[in-house]
């Protein structure tokens, strides 16, 4: 595949998993009627793992031992502390302040990589982030007269997006190894299940076998397991392999949007005015960040 080809389907890959993770919050809603967030986010891991082993079941030998502490860390940032804080601070604080706080991710991942990299993003990145952010407080906030902050919830999420720059950045040292994406992916899932035992027994987690036989909850498991994970995350590596950690984070601006679209089509939500002021800012920012981030020295 030429570079131009892998530019392009890169950005495709990167839009295309955030249409596909903007689902994944109404999964997780039905799920967390029955269990506790360790337990869904377990399984996710588990089924990632066994469905990225049957597509590729061959070994990933390491060319030097030290890597193996970057996939470590890349399962504990990016799989384990990132859900495991932004679905605490979920409990603990508003819907609408976590999701504003999340849609900074691109710039936490663009301050991160610029650190370890030594690589700075333009100025259209930035302007593209403040159109977008502002579009995605008008989603957020529609309907609300004021933002009520709650410093324990919101600054679990502020470090939530902490994790996720810091597993974008090591995801962008891995794709300098040019290992497989597929074994990458899954030896990552590999660790964050070593990372949330402890956590299963600190919680005592438990499945109930009538519950996990639900068709809602199997068919749940299986989106989040097999399409959100393995895929989500597969194709989330490839692109930031292909396009960079920066410019893949971008399209997170994306997720606010998929929210309003199924909200309108499942939920039978009424799309407002200002819920269409902030897609359309959204966009905008989004082609504009495209132009120069993650551009490098």
């Amino acid at each position: 595949m030429t570079q131009e080809k892998k530019q392009i389907t890169g950005h495709m890959l990167a839009c295309g998993t955030q249409i596909m993770w903007g689902a994944t919050f109404i999964s997780t809603k039905v799920l967390l009627q029955y269990f506790i967030p360790v337990e869904v986010l377990f399984t996710r891991a588990v089924l990632a793992f066994l469905a990225l082993m049957i597509f590729w079941p061959h070994h990933l030998k390491l060319r030097e031992r030290k890597q193996e502490v970057v996939f470590a860390g890349a399962g504990l940032f990016g799989l384990v502390l990132y859900f495991m804080l932004e679905n605490t601070a979920l409990t603990m604080t508003y819907a609408s302040n976590v999701g504003i706080i999340v849609a900074c991710a691109p710039f936490f991942v663009a301050v991160t990589v610029g650190w370890f990299f030594q690589e700075k993003s333009g100025a259209a990145f930035y302007l593209g982030f403040l159109i977008a952010i502002t579009g995605v407080a008008l989603i957020s906030l529609n309907g609300q007269k004021s933002l009520n902050l709650n410093p324990l919830g919101d600054g679990l999420a502020f470090l939530a997006m902490v994790s996720w720059g810091f597993y974008s950045a090591l995801i962008r040292k891995i794709g300098e190894w040019d290992y497989p994406t597929i074994a990458v992916t899954r030896r990552i899932y590999f660790y964050a299940i070593l990372f949330l035992i402890p956590v299963l027994i600190v919680e005592h987690a438990s499945w109930e076998p009538e519950v996990l036989a639900k068709p809602e909850v199997i068919s749940n498991f299986l989106f989040l397991g097999f399409g959100a994970s393995a895929g989500g995350f597969l194709c989330w590596n490839l692109a930031t392999k292909w396009i960079g950690a920066v410019r893949t984070s971008v399209y997170i601006y994306v997720s606010p949007v998929v929210t309003v679209v199924l909200s309108v089509l499942i939920l039978h939500e009424k799309m407002t005015p200002v819920s269409v002021l902030g897609s359309l800012l959204i966009f905008v920012g989004l082609v504009i960040s495209q132009k120069k981030a993650g551009r490098s020295r």
